[in-house]
């Protein structure tokens, strides 16, 4: 018996653009902790096996390269996005009621998501939220 295919629900392009920002979020939180590291006010040190950078002017060097990227990746996405009609077919519309009840839902973790093509109205605001 031959296993289903799988199908991708998202583009390659979005993909890319979260693995990305994974990679680049992993690698500015260790380079904030070098940075963290390096201030006399806390007694607290993260271990250095954690941290980027060697020192704290370079992960400063580190942490806004980093920065740098993030926002490329960020400005890729939304071009992306805007441009394929993405965001307007997956966020779009809104309704209160559906939120109301989706957000219920969620809260007493009885949210179904059946379809896992289609974002939910809690995850659409969410979406929103952050952009």
């Amino acid at each position: 018996m031959q296993p289903l295919p799988l199908k991708q629900i998202h583009p390659l392009w979005l993909r890319c653009c979260h693995r990305i920002n994974a990679v680049t979020v992993a690698g500015m939180i260790c380079s904030g902790w070098r940075i963290y590291n390096a201030s006399p006010l806390f007694s607290f040190n993260y271990p250095a096996a954690l941290t980027l950078g060697g020192w704290l002017g370079g992960a400063l060097l580190w942490h806004f390269a980093l920065m740098w990227i993030l926002l490329i990746n960020a400005t890729i996405y939304l071009t992306l996005g805007i441009c394929s009609g993405r965001f307007r077919s997956k966020f779009f519309p809104l309704s209160w009621t559906s939120l109301k009840e989706s957000l219920t839902q969620a809260l007493y973790g009885k949210l179904h998501h059946t379809n896992m093509q289609e974002y939910n109205m809690v995850q659409k605001v969410a979406y929103i939220l952050l952009f």
